[in-house]
């Protein structure tokens, strides 16, 4: 049989008319002769009113039956109602039952986190988890649109890699026929070599680090977003990336507002969140953070309480810029005029939520790289067709990353990254 569906989100394109929706019952409580479904179909919530007088028996018997999860066909008639959250509220006519279902795991009572994360399938059901999945499919199409009408082009790296893109040994080992292969880490020197092609790209995939971190900002497995750029330089690429983060948070505001609201986001400190963003260097930083009782030196990086201490005093994300060569990864480009440090920088978001953007100008001078590749143990071997890149057509360039999931904890205000991804991989968590 074929029915002409509607949807919840778009019932105020049908006020006083008649609509049809496949639904699951989140919730209900009955009054004497009426009864009150509250109604979900993915794209919103809706109260259905059953009225008994005003519909046929089996009607009524139909809407007693229902179970929380329990799914349906509702049919009836869109009235307006400035009391509800959407505005609108459905008076039933008709209900067509598909499933019943019997003792729903997830209840209105409270349940530990262990718990809801051994029904995550389930879980990601609840007003609060889809809010934050709607906001994080937000971001991914501000992102796309940012990058797209720049005139980047997306490109695929390879999940499989033969070593690791910053020569460390946090990496997923598997066996790629009769050879080793690893799970990537990051799609960046690829990136590097489709920047030499097609002059700007970006990568937008899934990640991996084998780090046995079990903080509220790491994932196992998390998504990054990692363009880069021929002919552009360190103070061209931060312009860039404050930019798009700035399309991002107006993107989310202006499309999720009713999201927000459900995650009670104080969006007044997202409205700021506009270009230009404030600058420091790693030296101004070392010297605020001692001056402020944190004890560290000059050369030594940056844990999640100096990064907070540091964010505390602004309200946009701020760069730490010019970070000692020692700490960074290989790729960076040293700053002519005082190699000890690199042109990079790590963009760190307010309200404690950390470093979300890594990036650098990368070394462009074949000799500087085959002395880093020797002075780091890398294989020349693996990565030959990396140092071809300096060999033939090297230009100055310059990239970033962006890790999602660190950004949709942000923008949503959450506590951990666990709720910012469908499924999270977590130290302990495989499952589901």
């Amino acid at each position: 049989m074929s029915r002409n569906l509607s949807m919840i989100r778009d019932v105020d394109q049908h006020k006083d008319g008649t609509v049809t929706i496949g639904c699951w019952l989140h919730n209900k409580r009955s009054s004497g002769k009426i009864q009150f479904l509250q109604l979900r179909d993915g794209s919103g919530f809706i109260q259905a009113v059953v009225v008994k007088s005003e519909v046929p028996e089996e009607v009524w018997e139909a809407a007693g039956k229902l179970t929380q999860e329990s799914s349906l066909y509702v049919t009836g008639t869109v009235r307006e109602d400035t009391r509800s959250k959407s505005g609108y509220e459905l008076t039933v006519t008709g209900i067509e039952i598909i499933q019943v279902p019997t003792d729903y795991p997830i209840t209105p009572k409270e349940h530990g986190v262990d718990y809801l994360m051994d029904h995550r399938h389930l879980w990601i059901r609840s007003p609060r988890q889809r809010a934050i999945l709607v906001i994080r499919a937000q971001i991914i199409r501000a992102i796309q649109q940012f990058f797209d009408e720049r005139g980047f082009h997306l490109v695929d790296p390879p999940i499989l890699t033969p070593s690791s893109c910053e020569g460390t040994t946090n990496l997923f080992h598997t066996k790629y026929f009769d050879e080793d292969a690893f799970l990537t880490q990051s799609g960046q020197l690829y990136m590097e070599a489709a920047a030499m092609a097609l002059g700007r790209v970006y990568s937008f995939g899934p990640t991996f680090r084998a780090e046995k971190s079990k903080t509220r900002r790491h994932l196992i497995e998390f998504w990054m977003i990692e363009p880069e750029m021929a002919f552009v330089t360190h103070e061209e690429n931060l312009e860039v990336q404050e930019q798009f983060v700035s399309h991002i948070v107006q993107s989310v505001l202006e499309n999720c507002g009713k999201e927000l609201e459900v995650l009670e986001r104080d969006t007044s400190k997202l409205r700021n969140i506009q270009a230009p963003f404030p600058r420091i260097t790693y030296d101004e930083a070392i010297q605020f953070l001692k001056a402020n009782g944190h004890e560290i030196e000059w050369g030594e990086d940056f844990g999640a309480p100096h990064e907070t201490a540091i964010a505390e005093k602004y309200d946009k994300p701020v760069f730490i810029t010019h970070y000692p060569t020692e700490i960074k990864a290989f790729y960076m480009k040293p700053d002519p005029n005082r190699p000890e440090v690199v042109l990079c920088a790590d963009m760190i978001a307010p309200e404690g939520y950390g470093e979300i953007i890594g990036g650098s100008q990368r070394i462009d001078d074949p000799d500087l790289m085959e002395e880093r590749f020797t002075e780091h143990q890398l294989s020349k071997e693996a990565y030959q067709w990396y140092l071809d890149l300096r060999k033939y057509g090297s230009v100055p360039h310059s990239g970033f990353g962006l890790g999602l999931e660190r950004t949709v904890a942000w923008i949503c205000g959450l506590d951990h990254v666990r709720e910012t991804i469908p499924f999270p991989r977590l130290l302990y968590r495989l499952y589901p």
